[in-house]
């Protein structure tokens, strides 16, 4: 029902009365005299009672006793004042001693809505003036001292569309991890087909506030249980505490993560007093004798990241202390006897030098390999010489195992080959090093732990070894894109780490290493494509059922594979793409002999339905083709960047976001 208000009705009624007033009486015909000049009206705002989106403008809130008040004004999406409001809701989780919370009973903070099928007695909703709303929100918890995190929203009826979740107050240290550590990861949230997107709210200057919003249900309190396990209404609202949801269910992330690093998520520091405050009990019990107490102003995430279980200080100390060289790969004809890993002699060699240095001090001091090898002090020290071309490697030009060590007095490392394989002879030559550090934590399993250091040699020609470039890749991932998860500072494998966005691993996952990789896609990038959110989620072995045995999908499946801006920060560019096949037999079943063209096999490692093959064939894409002699020479035909590439109509950044 439409109310007008005094000053409104006011302007009508004298309106009405001037002009009764005016002019003759009409029966001479002649014209009345000039009444005298009106006071200039007020313009009208147009206002409307039908929205499509619905904003919010907060203006202020109170809390009182058994109750709260909240006022804010209301517009559609062309920025008209919407009238005709009949449906707001208001939670309230409250700061306790226990932090953060609101019980379902309604003991402990408190929600109250308006309007709807399940409107809250004596709730009230009132229109001031146009588009501008007074909510009166009863809860019988809540006194006038109360603090609480409070969230708000309105709409929802046949006509006036839902707004987003509003946080208008949040109590000061309310939590230490940010929208922005959150969205590293699940980056908008909002946007994604992932349970309670909807719930994402915002602050009052319309900027997200992810864990604000997650924190009116997801208390520091959990839901009391009964003594048979069932959920009761009291305790707080939600099964799953904010921490056990970041400390406890994202263990379940099963490769190279830590949750006790724990400046992953907390961007400010975390102070606990008691092992049985909030976020501690949910690992360390119930914080009984035996459990030390940490002091007052401590900041756990310092503690966690410390400590010598862990492991990520030594680790972090390891890297900053050292660094390797690699030198462009040279042949030497005239050597000393030497005996390759196959228990071949040879007096000639294709060679890369490798060598450690320790920069702690103020001078780097050149370590020993050998000696620090045989003290298992390092555990790896080894180089390749791969093929080069089109600033990519394209082959590995040596045999596996057809290596061997020459121990150098300055204490570097030789790595040597007897020979080098045929049939890249046009190719240019360059090396990869890679040596790994034991830490206190080293295992042997596979090279997944100790601190490695892959470097790269410059490219030489393959006659004189003379310098022809640096060494260079297209890469583009930022250099956090893969610790950002995978954060204890391990390896994958094969002491590959994810430093520098993975790039350890292009040394040997390349466009012309023919690896299988678990038959989910060839190369660096369709790898991690697939590996992440193709069919490899659920190949790497990393997971698997307990009853069956079989391999299920990573945890990447719980993130949106449209939100490729997680690792193309900055955006990709498909017209840079080297226009270069790859060797594809993870796309053949591991057999040999086929390649593919690389925009085609990127896509392909996510989006493999026979239909979006097809597109891809019919545009000039080649999938599982014939290699050639000289494959790594030859352009493709492939025109994907043609209507695909940034910016254009049917951009790959229209269906994929690469901004956050």
């Amino acid at each position: 029902m439409k109310h007008l208000t005094k000053r409104k009705l006011a302007f009508v009624i004298a309106a009405a009365m001037g002009i009764a007033g005016c002019g003759s009486d009409g029966s001479d015909g002649e014209d009345g005299a000039p009444g005298e000049p009106g006071a200039p009206g007020e313009p009208s705002t147009p206002v409307t009672e039908v929205s499509t989106v619905t904003n919010v403008e907060y203006i202020s809130h109170l809390v009182g006793e058994g109750q709260v008040t909240l006022e804010f004004e209301i517009t559609d999406e062309d920025g008209t004042l919407i009238n005709g409001l009949e449906n707001a809701a208001v939670y309230l989780a409250a700061k306790t001693d226990h932090g953060i919370q609101r019980a379902r009973d309604g003991s402990v903070g408190g929600s109250a809505s308006a309007g709807g099928d399940s409107a809250t007695e004596g709730a009230t909703l009132t229109m001031l003036d146009d588009g501008r709303y007074e909510f009166v929100a009863p809860m019988a918890a809540v006194q006038a001292d109360t603090e609480g995190l409070i969230r708000l929203q309105v709409g929802g009826g046949d006509n006036i569309a839902s707004s987003p979740y509003i946080i208008v107050n949040k109590p000061e240290n309310t939590h230490t991890s940010t929208t922005e550590t959150c969205y590293s990861c699940h980056v908008d949230y909002a946007t994604s087909d992932i349970k309670h997107s909807k719930y994402v709210a915002l602050n009052t200057e319309g900027e997200v506030d992810f864990v604000g919003g997650c924190m009116v249900c997801h208390n520091n309190v959990p839901r009391d249980i009964d003594a048979e396990g069932n959920s009761l209404d009291t305790g707080g609202y939600a099964k799953n505490s904010m921490q056990k949801l970041g400390h406890i269910n994202h263990q379940k992330f099963e490769k190279d993560f830590t949750p006790t690093n724990c400046y992953t998520c907390h961007a400010e520091p975390v102070i606990n007093t008691s092992i049985a405050g909030n976020g501690c009990s949910d690992c360390h019990g119930n914080g009984e004798s035996g459990v030390i107490v940490p002091a007052d102003g401590f900041d756990a995430r310092a503690f966690h990241a410390e400590s010598s279980l862990i492991g990520l200080v030594e680790r972090e100390e390891i890297r900053a202390n050292h660094y390797t060289t690699t030198s462009n790969p040279y042949f030497n004809p005239t050597m000393d006897e030497w005996i390759d890993h196959k228990d071949v002699a040879w007096t000639q060699g294709y060679c890369v030098d490798i060598a450690l240095f320790d920069n702690s001090g103020e001078t780097p001091v050149q370590l020993n390999i050998g000696e620090m090898y045989e003290a298992h002090e390092v555990t790896y020290g080894g180089a390749y010489i791969n093929n080069y071309h089109n600033d990519s490697i394209v082959a590995r030009v040596i045999s596996h195992g057809a290596e061997g060590y020459i121990e150098n007095e300055d204490g570097s490392r030789s790595v040597c080959y007897g020979e080098l394989t045929d049939g890249f002879e046009d190719a240019n030559l360059s090396a990869s090093s890679r040596i790994t550090i034991a830490d206190t934590n080293w295992e042997d399993s596979d090279g997944e732990f100790g601190v490695s250091f892959t470097g790269y040699s410059e490219v030489v020609d393959p006659i004189n070894f003379e310098k022809v470039q640096d060494w260079g890749r297209r890469h583009a991932v930022t250099e956090d894109s893969c610790t950002t998860c995978h954060n204890n500072d391990t390896n994958y494998h094969k002491n590959g780490g994810y430093r520098d966005g993975g790039l350890d691993c292009v040394a040997c996952h390349n466009n012309g290493q023919d690896r299988k990789g678990a038959l989910s896609a060839p190369g660096f990038g369709p790898m991690v494509h697939s590996m992440h959110w193709g069919i490899g989620n659920a190949l790497s072995g990393a997971k698997t059922d307990e009853e069956t045995g079989e391999n299920v999908v990573n945890s990447a499946a719980s993130l949106n594979a449209d939100n490729c801006v997680s690792c193309h920060a900055d955006g990709v560019s498909l017209a840079d793409v080297p226009n270069q096949y790859m060797l594809s037999k993870a796309f053949n079943e591991g057999t040999a002999g086929v390649m593919t063209s690389p925009i085609t096999a990127n896509c392909f490692a996510c989006h493999d339905s026979d239909s979006a093959l097809s597109h891809m064939e019919q545009n000039g894409g080649e999938f599982n083709v014939p290699t050639t002699d000289k494959w790594f020479t030859e352009g493709t035909a492939e025109s994907c960047a043609t209507c695909h590439d940034t910016g254009k109509s049917f951009g790959i950044d229209v269906y994929h976001n690469f901004e956050r």
